[in-house]
């Protein structure tokens, strides 16, 4: 029997409850809904609605059936269309008339919209302090070999020298924003829209605050049409998860270019690589591929909500039911690749030598050649012309251009440059990649950690 079987004459016809029920997915949500439930007997029993001893029953059979989902003894029936069915079918079961109370005051509209909260914003909270751990990893591969340096990249062509670190922390800084924003969520849809019944409220004397309180809400709702029908929160953690998949992918992107045998910077360990079927002497970065590949998927699920959004009219429509796939399968896709990426960095061993003579690619010097002659007061538009012809000259002639600089009187004095590690320990700016700049970044990037541990505490 469903929720609403009074008006009907006939079942639902098997087409409508394959297409309808959403148990097979939404059971996940029990743990949550069990909570929501638990605050709407106390607010019930507050308002008059339920004695104590109703309440006491009912919070007790609540109890109970939590115990039997968390041992994996909960049984399904027939009738259940989705979590709430079920749970309120088995209350009812196992309280009787009692049971049947549960529903006072309440709407499946208003009480999944309650329950998918709840869910979010502890999800959130996980893929936050998921992505704190790898950023601690990135710390921690840094600071394993301080002098390490590679070169860094623009268009995917040779720029400038960077220390690892740096590049590392460049990353750490990218998660960090994720971080911000998954707390801003987590916030933002801080609000119960518990309360809020079908659309319109209710006649009996609930209060929708003291409920909000228990379940650790800052507020509750303001509208009550809005509260069932809001799903902005489902959108927006979809959209932080599939930016943070985004940054995911382009750190993936880099594994698979610094483990090939072309770049060979670096290795992974052989618990985060995979081998060929066919080819023996394959070892392949999958782990940083599906980290890539991922977040065409992440990106989907937002495309397939918004999608759904666009057109609904106030208030509640079924086809909100298609905001928890989505959002069960976007959080639960980042959190494995979150934690593969922990260890595969973790797993790491970066190849210094192969990155530095990389670093030191004498072409990469030209914009320190150049900076020099803005210091003796060349404008730098000239500087740059001249440097650019010395390294035109070089490319037509195939003579290095340390040579063309050392043999021209006009700029033999630059030589210098060209020197092992020269060009990176110029990178002295604030927030530059070079070693004098590290300390001060190093500071900072420890401190918005520590910031953003302390948010999500």
């Amino acid at each position: 029997m469903t929720l609403w079987s009074g008006r009907f004459t006939s079942p639902m016809d098997e087409t409508l409850w394959n297409l309808s029920e959403s148990y097979s997915f939404d059971h996940v949500l029990y743990a949550h809904d069990i909570e929501g439930s638990k605050a709407h007997v106390h607010g019930l029993a507050t308002a008059g609605l339920l004695s104590a001893e109703e309440a006491d029953t009912l919070l007790a059979t609540l109890d109970t059936i939590r115990d039997e989902f968390a041992r994996g003894a909960f049984e399904r029936a027939a009738s259940d269309e989705d979590i709430h069915t079920a749970i309120e079918r088995r209350a009812t079961e196992l309280a009787g008339d009692v049971g049947a109370k549960l529903h006072t005051a309440r709407s499946r509209n208003d009480q999944v919209a309650t329950t998918l909260r709840l869910f979010t914003r502890d999800a959130l909270r996980d893929v936050a302090l998921a992505t704190l751990e790898l950023i601690d990893v990135l710390q921690k591969l840094g600071a394993l070999s301080p002098d390490a340096h590679l070169p860094g990249y623009t268009h995917l062509q040779r720029a400038q020298p960077v220390l690892l670190s740096h590049h590392l922390h460049a990353h750490a800084f990218a998660l960090l924003r994720d971080v911000d924003r998954l707390a801003d969520a987590g916030k933002r849809l801080n609000v119960s829209p518990l309360g809020a019944g079908a659309i319109a409220g209710t006649s009996l004397n609930i209060d929708p605050a003291l409920t909000a309180d228990l379940l650790g809400f800052d507020r509750a709702f303001a509208n009550s049409m809005d509260a069932v029908s809001d799903r902005d929160f489902v959108a927006e953690a979809l959209f932080d998860v599939a930016l943070l998949g985004v940054h995911l992918s382009r750190m993936g992107e880099e594994l698979v270019l610094w483990t090939s045998a072309e770049f060979n910077f670096a290795s992974l360990g052989d618990d985060f690589t995979t081998g060929s079927s066919m080819l023996p002497q394959k070892k392949n970065s999958d782990v940083a591929e599906l980290a890539r590949g991922k977040s065409g998927r992440l990106i989907g699920n937002l495309t397939a909500l918004l999608v759904v959004l666009k057109g609904l009219p106030l208030s509640y429509n079924r086809d909100l039911q298609e905001d928890k796939e989505p959002l069960f399968d976007s959080f639960r896709q980042i959190l494995l690749v979150l934690r593969a990426l922990s260890g595969a960095y973790g797993s790491l061993t970066f190849h210094d030598d192969v990155a530095a003579a990389a670093a030191d690619d004498e072409l990469l010097v030209a914009i320190d050649i150049a900076e020099e002659l803005v210091g003796e007061g060349v404008p730098f538009r000239q500087a740059h012309e001249r440097v650019g012809l010395l390294v035109a000259e070089s490319l037509a002639t195939g003579r290095s251009l340390r040579d063309l600089v050392s043999s021209a009187p006009s700029t033999e004095r630059f030589v210098v440059l060209f020197d092992h590690g020269a060009a990176l320990r110029r990178r002295t700016s604030p927030g530059a990649a070079g070693p004098s700049a590290r300390a001060e970044q190093s500071l900072r990037l420890k401190s918005a950690i520590a910031e953003a541990k302390a948010r999500l505490e």
